[in-house]
């Protein structure tokens, strides 16, 4: 039985999950891009309103931390590699390997930058239903000529979805390679390789499946899509999430 991850979705009744699709799907590209020229308190700042979020959105911190370590050792090599790339001030410095001290401030801003965005991403996973995703995606792209808007959202709608039963294998695959002392191997990079390589194979295999049940079923382009509810609080959102914008931004 598949265990319930961080990309989820959980049924609630908080304004995030009465909210409609497409206004979460504005938000969060609007506070995304304005990420990029934030500086360190706004982010701080914002940290604060998604560990709000969280909750409500049924998620716990630690928790959640523990379900994207693999992420958060990847945000680690982005923050390393940029503490040895950028020039500045030497902090510490050993066989002609330096570390900044505008090194540690950028790749920690960096860094933090991308978790911030993966946080609002699993805020959004768990408040918003697959068939939701699809729908908003699909009327955000229907204006847009020659873009098949009903086959590019059925396939972000399918890699939503496929993101638990990822995680899931991985634990699987990881557990397996535990119980036969796998773990004990120091290298790191062939411990990757090892988890990598089979969880690779069993995705594809597993989008084969999909890919066969939804023929065998006479899947087609052309259905009868779900129906927007607005809850009547979009508005308030959408200003609330343009201000966040521009505080980051500006300040």
């Amino acid at each position: 039985m598949a265990q319930l991850t961080p990309f989820t979705y959980r049924q609630g009744s908080s304004i995030l999950h009465l909210l409609d699709a497409r206004c979460k799907f504005f938000a969060i590209c609007l506070v995304s891009m304005s990420m990029l020229s934030a500086r360190l308190p706004v982010c701080l700042f914002y940290f604060l309103i998604l560990l709000f979020f969280l909750k409500k959105a049924g998620l716990k911190f630690f928790t959640t931390m523990g379900s994207i370590k693999y992420f958060l050792m990847f945000l680690f090599f982005i923050f390393a590699a940029r503490a040895l790339i950028v020039e500045g001030e030497i902090i510490f410095s050993f066989h002609g390997i330096s570390i900044t001290k505008q090194g540690l401030n950028e790749g920690f801003l960096v860094a933090f930058k991308f978790f911030l965005v993966m946080l609002t991403g699993l805020v959004f996973s768990a408040t918003t239903k697959p068939s939701s995703v699809k729908t908003a995606v699909q009327w955000f792209l229907k204006p847009i000529p020659f873009v098949p808007e009903k086959r590019v959202a059925v396939m972000i709608s399918l890699s939503l979805g496929f993101m638990p039963i990822i995680a899931q294998k991985a634990r699987d695959i990881s557990d397996a390679q535990k119980a036969r002392c796998a773990d004990l191997e120091k290298n790191p990079v062939k411990k990757i390789i090892r988890l990598v390589l089979p969880l690779l194979k069993k995705t594809f295999l597993s989008a084969d499946n999909l890919v066969l049940a939804m023929e065998s079923r006479c899947y087609t382009d052309d259905r009868t899509d779900p129906e927007f509810a607005p809850s009547g609080k979009e508005i308030f959102f959408l200003v609330c999430s343009i201000l966040i914008s521009v505080g980051l931004i500006s300040l």
